[in-house]
């Protein structure tokens, strides 16, 4: 069950390690002043619409105590609300509300929340409880996903997303990331989620791992995990490689949602995405990265880099 994170596995599999990724991609390849393009979940939202790229739709941001006294008038605004902290990492902080019921507000675990417990919560992102380095935040109130009902069997009360890793705008690598249990309903592997490999070519998914064994059913639904065909693939690679241009980041994690009436959205970006990618598909990175490092030339259009992608995708699987 865990032979594939073996050392003699992960360098048969030319895995790419962190302090690798940190000196021979991130450090060469992110420029640190973009860094907060990424890092503000707010302003990567802003340079997301003003280049055409469907998010999750802004409500209100909270800067102040102060702005809270209008807290209870926005929620009753819609059924379903997100709420954020700006600089948050790793979903930390993240409260979805999915229903108001007797006056209260029922969170994505079941609990039942007051008003003024929303307040307290939002009051802590304010004062940088879940923001990088611990800094004072902003809290914001976005448009809550309705995710497509192919993961309907094989997510746990959250919504899954798709994370692709990006390099020198091409599309290297991809998973599923889908909420169990152990998650408490968020995609996020460091917590108990499971990351699903996906075929770049054509979006179906393939290996999965929980932790760090492999696995190829949901724990908590029983169901498959794999054969999953990702709907709008093509158009989640474009929002890929057009989030990279936007921000200018030689090395990306985009993080994109499909909600089952607004297609694919991007969710959020990530200087430093995470390495368990590779687990999930069974494959490392470093063949990949070195291969298009030594191009000289890469294509200005999107279409060609993503088609580019694909047959180094296919040429990998078939070697």
């Amino acid at each position: 069950m865990n032979s594939l994170i073996s050392p003699k596995n992960l360098n048969r599999l030319g895995i790419l390690g962190i302090n690798q990724r940190n000196t021979d991609f991130i450090m060469q390849y992110n420029n640190r002043s973009l860094f907060p393009l990424v890092d503000d979940k707010l302003q990567t939202k802003k340079l997301a619409v003003n280049a055409g790229i469907s998010v999750p739709q802004l409500y209100a941001v909270i800067e102040i105590n102060h702005q809270l006294k209008s807290l209870q008038a926005l929620l009753d605004e819609h059924d379903q609300i997100v709420i954020k902290p700006a600089h948050g990492s790793g979903g930390n902080g993240i409260l979805v509300i999915t229903k108001k019921i007797a006056g209260k507000y029922k969170i994505s675990n079941g609990d039942l929340l007051s008003i003024n417990a929303l307040k307290h919560y939002i009051s802590n992102i304010l004062s940088g409880m879940y923001s990088l380095g611990g800094l004072p935040d902003k809290a914001f109130l976005e448009y809550c996903v309705k995710f497509d009902p192919i993961f309907d069997d094989v997510s746990y009360k959250g919504v899954p997303d798709v994370r692709i890793v990006v390099f020198k705008g091409i599309p290297v690598t991809a998973m599923l990331r889908l909420s169990t249990s152990n998650s408490n309903g968020k995609a996020n592997l460091h917590q108990g989620a499971i990351g699903v490999g996906i075929n770049l070519t054509n979006g179906c998914t393939t290996h999965g791992v929980m932790g760090n064994k492999l696995t190829s059913i949901h724990p908590d639904t029983g169901h498959s995990i794999k054969n999953i065909m990702i709907p709008c693939w093509e158009k989640i690679l474009q929002i890929a490689v057009k989030c990279a241009d936007t921000v200018g980041l030689g090395y990306l994690g985009v993080d994109i949602v499909l909600d089952k009436n607004l297609g694919p959205l991007m969710l959020e970006l990530n200087a430093r995405p995470g390495l368990n990618i590779q687990l999930a598909n069974q494959r490392g990175l470093l063949s990949t990265l070195e291969t298009i490092k030594k191009m000289e030339i890469i294509p200005d259009e999107i279409d060609n880099r993503i088609t580019l992608a694909q047959t180094i995708a296919e040429r990998s699987t078939t070697s």
